[in-house]
This record gives C-alpha cells, sequence and structure tokens, in this order.
C-alpha cells in the first residue's frame, strides 16, 4: 500500500477560508470547489510529508491529517 493510503485526509469545511495555500502546496490533494473551499481530491501523488506541510501552512488548521491505520492525529497536534 502507497503511504498516502495511510492517511485520511479532511477538511473543516468551516474553518475554511479559501486561503489556497494548500492546492498550491499539495496540488495532487486538494482543489478548491465551487464555494472557494479547499475539498480533498479522491486520490493523490503527492508524498507524506507534502501533504502534512499543507496542513501544517493552513492559516485556519481546516486541514485534519489522520493516520488511517492507528487513527493517530498527526495534524493539528493538541
Amino acid at each position: 500500500m502507497p503511504d498516502i493510503d495511510k492517511l485520511k485526509v479532511s477538511v473543516d469545511r468551516d474553518a475554511c477560508i479559501g486561503d489556497g495555500a494548500c492546492c498550491s502546496d499539495a496540488p495532487e490533494t486538494f482543489e478548491m470547489d465551487d464555494e472557494d473551499k479547499a475539498v480533498v481530491k479522491d486520490s493523490s501523488t503527492d508524498s507524506r510529508e507534502t501533504i502534512l506541510e499543507a496542513a501544517e501552512n493552513c492559516p485556519t488548521d481546516a486541514i485534519v491529517v489522520e493516520d488511517r491505520e492507528t487513527g493517530e492525529k498527526l495534524y493539528p497536534t493538541e
């Protein structure tokens, strides 16, 4: 299983302000929808590190990244 398949990535649409940084940082993972909110694409070739960097660069911490196998929240960390 590719490393990316081990991640569960989601966007809190209430927190998303449509900055678009995630689309620039991880263009194979994120895109903007008709409401100018980020959404996760069905498939991705971005690396784990790239996706985590995009989450860290989100100005509102709207991107949640979890390990699909363990359920551990990788970002944001509390």
